[in-house]
């Protein structure tokens, strides 16, 4: 990784499934309405049933993504035979700002930000991303939301504005995600050194997000692990990166 790392100025981070635990959040959002209409889904099933339509909606006409998130659900409902209320709906939207953290994102990003820029680039709107941050409670040099950039990851769009922001090089800056959909294929077409964050490694099923085939240039099982490995390579470069 040293050898990587070098020239490197800026680390990006998806947030929701990263640095946020988006399924956990998701799946007792999803639970609270299913048991209110009487449906029995189990986790997995519900988050996959959440990363194709959410996908989908997302790679229509922009929308905020608590229409988002209010149209996916809708078509959840539609898929096992209901249909959400309009305090269900806003309620689901609504959740986010109540989705946890994971409890080593915010050391890690600590340990992080003295060597480092810290960019995000979010499929969220200011507002949620503001919300969610009030857990990891991190100072982001670059915030890149899906709002900013009118459009939904993997859009080649949302990583070419986060590169316009920071006003450096592509090669200078590695992409952390756990998502490979959203974040690993188009930071690769992009020509972006990538980290695979696998949170869901050994759990079944794809999780909330869609299945794709990606290449990442490093993998880590969690945030610590992926802080462990860049600063021992920091560390035997100096006490902080160019």
């Amino acid at each position: 990784m040293e050898d990587r790392l070098r020239g490197i100025k800026v680390l990006s981070f998806d947030v929701y499934g990263t640095l946020i635990d988006w399924e956990t959040g998701l799946n007792q959002a999803l639970q609270g309405v299913f048991r209110a209409h009487g449906v029995r889904l189990a986790e997995s099933e519900a988050l996959q049933r959440f990363a194709r339509h959410e996908a989908q909606v997302g790679a229509g006409d922009y929308l905020p993504y608590r229409d988002v998130l209010a149209e996916t659900l809708r078509r959840i409902g539609r898929d096992l035979g209901f249909e959400p209320g309009e305090d269900e709906l806003r309620a689901f939207s609504e959740s986010v700002g109540d989705w946890p953290a994971f409890e080593d994102s915010r050391e890690a990003l600590l340990r992080l930000q003295p060597h480092f820029k810290l960019a995000v680039i979010t499929n969220c709107d200011d507002e949620h991303f503001a919300m969610s941050n009030r857990h990891l409670r991190v100072d982001f040099d670059y915030i890149v939301t899906a709002e900013q950039a009118r459009s939904y990851k993997p859009s080649l769009n949302n990583f070419r504005l986060a590169l316009g922001s920071m006003g450096v090089r592509r090669e200078e800056v590695l992409h952390v995600s756990e998502s490979l959909f959203h974040d690993h294929v188009p930071a690769r077409q992009l020509g972006l050194a990538t980290a695979w964050i696998h949170r869901r490694q050994g759990k079944p099923g794809l999780g909330a997000t869609p299945s794709v085939v990606a290449h990442p240039d490093f993998t880590y099982p969690d945030m610590r692990a992926f802080a462990d490995a860049v600063l021992g390579a920091a560390d035997r470069r100096g006490p902080a990166l160019p």
